[in-house]
């Protein structure tokens, strides 16, 4: 019995023993990652097993180089496998298992390559979209321009020109990869424009008296330039520029005036005559109808409230005199210049203070 207990004893040993000499060894060869905490890593276009293992090395993520591309060689890692995109990398991740991460997956991307947060929200315009967007994927904003606005492009997402292409991003959060380039980018986002606009909603915009999706959202950042704070207004004025539009009555909305001036009138409390009469194709109050395109991006559900118009006659429409941000509505033209009275005194009292 005691020679039982010594021989499973020793035996227990040599385990240990054998464990512990390949615990060491596994810490020795450099097998594992050396960060202590979680480290964001980023494989760049073209790079190559020896320009990754450098870059692995001066983040302080591997000690031997040659090692690395030894073991990703061996684990069939090599540049046409190697995966471009984003990656998170663990604590002490092992080096076979972060050699499989950044290799390609059967749809091209690594397996463990990090989806990103791509934000499109109230933008202004084109460009200020392709300056965010390059923050959040690897793309160049002004090769992303130039890809927006070429014919070929404009053709193949039904446009008549540059100018409509803000209503083909609809804002919301998107999940892709940071590798995911320009084409394929604004190929989902036309799928989603695509997916939003069923049959039913372009049936719809021929009963309002609007030609197209893309008329559908130039009305819409109109709208939403309007007001962009009391939702239960949308569908009002909404209705309020289709009545106009079906008398031929010019629009008269501020936005699109400012929208002519850029960052010049930011910040400025009272918009004047001088400011109003300038000569822009997006300036409502000089030209008849809807501005060439949109301006500003616009939410999908002010989108829905131009689709589903409010049933009221108002053709005029002026602040509150107070700051709710919300509008007092009419439908003749002395019950308009009354409220603007009531409005322009109220701001006026506001000045004195």
């Amino acid at each position: 019995m005691k020679n039982r207990v010594k021989i499973s004893f020793v035996v227990y040993l040599q385990i240990l023993v054998f464990i512990l000499i390949l615990f060491s060894c596994d810490l020795i060869s450099g097998s594992k990652s050396l960060n202590s905490k979680e480290v964001t890593f980023i494989i760049e276009p073209k790079s190559t097993l020896k320009s990754l293992a450098e870059k692995l090395k001066k983040k302080k993520l591997i000690e031997d180089e040659e090692l690395f591309i030894s073991k990703a060689k061996e684990n069939g890692l090599t540049e046409q496998t190697l995966a471009f995109g984003k990656y998170r990398i663990k604590p002490q991740t092992k080096l076979k298992d972060l050699i499989f991460g950044f290799t390609k997956d059967k749809n091209g991307n690594g397996n463990n390559e990090e989806l990103v947060n791509v934000n499109i929200y109230k933008f202004r315009d084109i460009n200020q979209l392709a300056s965010e967007v390059q923050k959040s994927i690897a793309i160049d904003s002004a090769e992303f321009v130039r890809y927006l606005e070429s014919s070929k492009t404009l053709k193949s997402l039904g446009l008549k020109d540059k100018r409509e292409l803000s209503a083909i991003f609809i804002p919301n959060l998107y999940r892709m990869y940071f590798d995911t380039d320009i084409p394929s980018f604004v190929q989902k986002m036309k799928k989603e424009f695509d997916l939003f606009w069923t049959v039913e909603k372009r049936d719809k915009l021929k009963t309002i008296g609007l030609k197209s999706p893309v008329e559908a959202v130039i009305l819409a950042s109109v709208v939403y330039a309007e007001q962009g704070k009391n939702r239960e207004e949308w569908p009002i004025i909404a209705a309020l520029y289709l009545n106009r539009l079906k008398k031929d009555m010019k629009l008269q909305s501020d936005p699109t005036f400012k929208f002519c001036w850029g960052d010049a009138l930011k910040g400025t409390q009272r918009l004047l005559e001088k400011h109003r009469d300038i000569d822009c194709e997006y300036n409502t109050y000089k030209i008849n109808g809807l501005p060439p395109g949109p301006i500003c991006f616009v939410p999908s559900d002010v989108v829905d409230a131009i689709i589903k118009p409010a049933k009221v006659d108002y053709l005029f429409m002026c602040a509150t005199p107070d700051y709710s941000g919300k509008h007092n509505f009419a439908v003749s033209d002395a019950d308009h210049v009354k409220n603007a009275k009531i409005y322009q005194t109220w701001i006026a009292e506001q000045e004195k203070k």
